[in-house]
């Protein structure tokens, strides 16, 4: 009776192997395909933000969605939210940008994504028109959805934008 309870045990055994070792190479393959999506957002809003430092003007274009929902926190006249990226462009960026002689450029970032959201913290530098510089802290949190970003909270130091949209005026 004990060489049947030992030859029992010893086929549960070896067959308990051999399932372990068909099952962890589908197990291991799940994570990656999991993981993928995330890091693949992680890296295109961190080779846009690459090309942007270099000198690119596409980053909004290439990043944002049509449709996207951009938040701007915070209090004061450019806090609130943008409905699409023309809408964006219109309220909040062209009105710095035509203040500034040198566009804005990330000078230094930091990314990270989880699930569809991608986070990125970055410092960006211009000189404005009246010679003053303009640096500003940033952090972005980017939902992607269809490889774009398709609603983006924003945060930043609130009252340097706006002092440079007070303190110079708007171009003609």
């Amino acid at each position: 009776m004990t060489r049947i309870t030992y030859a029992k045990r010893f086929t549960t055994a070896v067959f308990c192997a051999v399932l372990a070792c068909f099952a962890m190479p589908a197990l291991a393959q799940v994570a990656p395909l999991q993981e993928a999506p995330i890091e693949q957002n992680r890296a295109f809003v961190s080779a846009a933000f690459d090309r942007w430092a270099a000198g690119g003007s596409g980053f909004f274009n290439e990043v944002l969605a049509p449709d996207v929902v951009w938040t701007i926190k915070g209090s004061g006249p450019s806090a609130g939210t943008y409905h699409g990226r023309d809408d964006l462009m219109a309220r909040a960026v062209r009105p710095l940008a035509t203040r500034l002689s040198t566009p804005i450029r990330p000078v230094a970032k930091r990314i990270w994504a989880e699930g569809d959201h991608v986070v990125i913290n970055w410092d960006g530098e211009a000189l404005a028109r009246d010679g003053k510089p303009y640096t500003n802290s940033y952090v972005w949190i980017l939902r992607m959805e269809g490889g774009r970003a398709a609603e983006v909270t924003a945060f930043l130091d609130l009252v340097a934008y706006d002092d440079v949209l007070r303190r110079i005026p708007q171009p003609d």
